[in-house]
């Protein structure tokens, strides 16, 4: 399959024209924010933008209706968050948030910086297309079903698979070679692409990465389901201290809201379910955030409708949505329309279980794995 446009994945240096104007996607690698990040993040949605921020599904962030694109440039340079201009778009790396702190079989966050730095290091690797997404999975499965492109999966500490096309290429690395297989592999896909997005669409893509990389595929495959693994609530670490999962209402956060976050002064991980994981909390410190956060609307319920919807952007960010489809969602919620897995006494109109809401039959934003689709149409909802 080859592409007859390139690919045009917005960033902060080149925005999205959305209906609503403007919006900027920050690429966040491994998901994690420090909080003078936080605090950047919180003031340029406010003074630049709509007043929110965006949580995505590769756990990156988006500002929208901006009004001032350089004056942002210039405020995420200084914090950090714009380390490259010639690599930005290509800095898609989601990791297992809990890594290191609960369970998992392999702490794979310091895997993050190294494959971050590798990427921004090789020229060559600019070309990637802003779709390719890297993957690192602590081994509890909760990012390698998310269809990345390249990508390790834990098997023990020191011993991963090589995911290739969201699959087990069979091919076993140490955590020492990580990342330079990962770049290799990279590199790889550059090399059989001819304007092809992501790796799947390359026809023989994958063997052709394994035969770039000269490694033998000799192990057992291990199979990787697309789980919707939202950490939410209180989470024990292995040290003793706290991390708090933290839904946030269809991955929209307000800018107040992300000024709390930043006073709270601890790492805390965008995921790719649209929620947060705020870490490294004393027993006291985590029981007083969720007595302020949670009235602010921060949801540490794992019963909570809010956890079972997604939508896209719908009116009046998308010319393509049909309706204000956020709107309906809510509407759909505080009515009682959106009910836990396995209801079966439904009302007129409802649904069951995890839903992806869209303005049209493009279903942008929709999850991987079951999902019950509620699609606009002319004559109202669909659900599919």
């Amino acid at each position: 399959m080859t592409r007859e446009v390139p690919d045009s994945c917005p960033g902060v240096l080149r925005l999205h024209q959305a209906a609503d104007g403007p919006l900027a996607r920050v690429r966040v690698p491994g998901g994690r924010l420090e909080a003078a990040q936080w605090q950047v993040l919180a003031e340029a949605a406010a003074g630049l933008g709509d007043g929110n921020i965006e949580l995505t599904s590769r756990g990156n962030l988006q500002l929208r209706q901006v009004r001032d694109a350089a004056e942002l440039s210039r405020r995420l340079e200084a914090a950090g968050l714009l380390p490259s201009h010639s690599h930005e778009r290509v800095r898609n790396i989601v990791a297992s948030p809990l890594a290191g702190r609960v369970g998992g079989r392999a702490d794979i966050h310091p895997l993050v910086p190294a494959l971050d730095a590798g990427l921004r290091a090789a020229e060559r690797l600019a070309e990637l297309p802003g779709r390719v997404l890297f993957t690192l999975d602590d081994g509890r499965g909760d990012i390698s079903g998310l269809g990345g492109d390249i990508g390790v999966h834990a098997i023990t500490a020191d011993e991963f698979a090589l995911v290739l096309a969201g699959s087990d290429s069979r091919i076993r690395v140490s955590a020492a070679d990580a990342v330079d297989v990962m770049l290799a592999a990279a590199h790889g896909f550059l090399a059989l692409s001819s304007g092809q997005w992501r790796l799947h669409e390359v026809e023989g893509g994958v063997a052709g990465v394994i035969d770039h990389l000269g490694l033998s595929p000799t192990a057992e495959p291990v199979e990787f389901g697309a789980a919707q693994d939202i950490p939410i609530g209180w989470l024990e670490q292995d040290n003793g201290l706290v991390s708090l999962g933290a839904g946030v209402r269809l991955g929209s956060l307000p800018a107040r809201l992300a000024e709390f976050l930043a006073a709270i002064e601890r790492p805390i991980f965008v995921t790719p379910w649209r929620s947060l994981v705020i870490t490294d909390l004393e027993e006291g410190v985590a029981e007083q955030v969720i007595r302020v956060l949670a009235p602010m609307g921060l949801i540490f319920d794992a019963k909570s409708p809010w956890l079972l919807v997604s939508a896209c952007a719908g009116q009046p960010g998308c010319a393509k949505s049909l309706t204000d489809v956020r709107t309906d969602v809510a509407a759909a919620i505080e009515s009682g329309r959106v009910l836990p897995l396995g209801e079966t006494n439904l009302a007129p109109g409802a649904a069951a279980g995890r839903q992806h809401w869209s303005g049209c039959d493009r279903h942008c934003g929709r999850p991987r794995g079951a999902v019950t689709d509620i699609t606009a149409t002319p004559d109202g909802y669909r659900i599919d």
